[in-house]
């Protein structure tokens, strides 16, 4: 019979593998807007939101703070190394005011995260202060990057579309969110706990969303072809919201 440990171990690869595939989920994504040379109304702020995310659970999973962390640092790791290079990418594709508020942002973002790093390591001695207070940030973080979508979902809402909603990271953002909740319920770990469960949720009314509305994002593509690609999100959504009211994000 499998031991809790084992199994944990298990569910913990299990989530690396998933968690891998939502880091990759957004490459369809990226090669539109590299073919395109445009990030058009895709939202930075997801990918913002994950590469603090990743930032802080590497800390959390350094064995002089959390031992026993392995699997959290390995994944979160090569999450932060991905998420560079889509930043990158929305460095380079983004028009010049949306380009320097992202670079505002994580240059706060990485001296926040050497800031946490340097005082964690030289301040506080015993590794259990350590875990509970960069746990406590970290679950913050979780809940932010989870939460960063929420943007996107009102434009959704608004323009009756799904086309900046890639199916694959709400699709994976669920699945993640369930496999690292199981992992923090077989050996409690109220940090991994809380904010994957809620993910979970947002990733599931994320697919509700998606459902309902994909129907009608294929019309706006027909129309968009039909008429030689010169309608858009950003005209439907001016006809639809004269007060422009829709938050697209960094």
């Amino acid at each position: 019979m499998i031991s809790k440990d084992d199994a944990r171990t298990i569910v913990g690869i299990l989530g690396n593998i998933i968690a891998g595939s939502l880091f990759l989920s957004p490459l369809p994504t990226f090669y539109a807007i590299w073919k395109k040379k445009a990030v058009e109304q895709y939202s930075a702020l997801p990918y913002l939101a994950t590469f603090f995310n990743c930032g802080l659970w590497v800390l959390y999973g350094l064995p002089m703070v959390k031992p026993n962390s392995t699997l959290v640092l390995t994944i979160n790791g090569a999450g932060f190394a991905i998420e560079i290079v889509y930043l990158s990418l929305f460095l380079i594709y983004s028009v010049p005011m949306k380009r320097l508020r992202l670079v505002a942002v994580v240059v706060a973002e990485c001296f926040f995260l050497a800031a946490l790093a340097l005082c964690a390591l030289l301040l506080l001695k015993k590794p259990k202060t350590r875990s509970d207070i960069i746990g406590s940030i970290c679950m913050a973080g979780n809940i932010m990057m989870y939460a960063a979508p929420l943007s996107v979902m009102k434009l959704v809402i608004a323009t009756k579309s799904v086309e900046f909603m890639p199916f694959f990271i709400s699709f994976f953002s669920f699945i993640n969110g369930l496999c690292w909740t199981t992992y923090a319920l077989l050996k409690f770990d109220a940090f991994i706990l809380v904010p994957n469960s809620i993910g979970s949720a947002l990733g599931f009314v994320q697919l509700v969303l998606y459902a309902s509305f994909y129907k009608s994002t294929q019309r706006i593509l027909a129309q968009r072809k039909a008429q030689g690609g010169d309608v858009n999100l950003a005209k439907i959504d001016a006809e639809r919201n004269p007060n422009g009211d829709v938050l697209n994000g960094v």
